[in-house]
């Protein structure tokens, strides 16, 4: 065992920058473990409520996170897979695809990843016209028909890119009504190249070497729509597979207290893979912060052998 930190932070979404700054701050002997820098922030399109800017798109706050990162020149493992969490005495080990890592204590801030439809041709024509992130694969379909599955606010923010820049965007959605943001549902719903499908669902999506349309159903009549992209936006899964030591809920997030601790003494959790009600970079910024003042006191209250 080479080295012993004090704390360990993984991830280095909105949640784990955060802690990462306030364990700069504090001079804390400890290193940040992630596979990027951003998290969902920097798949996010227009954000409009973050605190501070009137108007910012994901990749400009993404890339201020990293510029504050940066001012403190602390220790970052990247990029690096976590693999396992797991007890060794007081100690917390953590098992990368690199490297096994040891301290006192951990951070958990893993955050979520979008779940699949599971229907045929998903995965044989990802990233050949399938994709996951808007905000990341949008130009590459400029002048290109384009479908937008989903409803929630992840599906209206794709689909408010994509009608900037596609002649026409159609929204797939498996609820009655879009269940995300009304500002945002108004504003898809009032544009003239978008096609609103309701209790609809994908049944297979379609193409040779790449996507050449998908086949929907709603209310039991197969349609085919001639898109040429497929924008999968129906949620998101946590990222806590590596944290099975720890106790989680039905939905697989992370079970942590208003002090950040999880189920495990000395380990706490943060941002969207925890069971925090609501989802959004402002929250997970601030639970970032919490979840870093109380390891910090946690170990300002103990007294370790190793």
């Amino acid at each position: 065992m080479d080295k012993i930190y004090d704390l360990l932070i993984l991830g280095a979404g909105p949640a784990g920058i955060t802690a990462y700054v306030y364990a700069a701050r504090k001079k804390m002997d400890f290193a940040l473990i992630t596979l990027d820098i951003g998290g969902q922030a920097a798949w996010s399109g227009d954000i409009e409520n973050y605190t501070g800017f009137q108007f910012v798109t994901g990749p400009e706050l993404a890339e201020k996170f990293e510029e504050h990162m940066k001012a403190f020149n602390a220790e970052v493992r990247m990029p690096e897979k976590v693999l396992d969490i797991r007890k060794d005495g007081e100690l917390v080990a953590v098992d990368t695809d690199r490297a096994t890592y040891y301290s006192r204590a951990l951070i958990v801030a893993l955050g979520k990843r979008p779940k699949e439809l599971n229907v045929e041709g998903e995965r044989e024509f990802r990233n050949r016209g399938v994709t996951y992130c808007a905000t990341c694969d949008g130009p590459l379909f400029q002048n290109k028909n384009v479908a937008v599955v989903g409803g929630g606010n992840s599906a209206l923010d794709a689909a408010l890119q994509m009608i900037k820049i596609s002649p026409s965007v159609h929204l797939i959605n498996i609820a009655p009504q879009c269940t995300g943001d009304p500002v945002m549902a108004e504003k898809v719903r009032n544009a003239p190249n978008v096609t609103l499908w309701h209790n609809a669902s994908v049944s297979r999506i379609l193409g040779n070497k790449f996507v050449t349309g998908i086949e929907i159903e709603q209310k039991g009549q197969k349609h085919l729509l001639d898109v040429q992209g497929v924008f999968i936006e129906v949620g998101l899964a946590p990222n806590s597979e590596p944290a099975e030591i720890l106790k989680k809920n039905e939905r697989n997030e992370i079970i942590v207290d208003h002090y950040n601790r999880t189920s495990v003494e000395g380990i706490f959790a943060a941002g969207d893979i925890t069971d925090v009600p609501e989802k959004q970079i402002i929250v997970a910024c601030g639970e970032g912060a919490k979840a870093c003042l109380s390891a910090f006191r946690y170990l300002s209250t103990r007294r370790f052998s190793s």
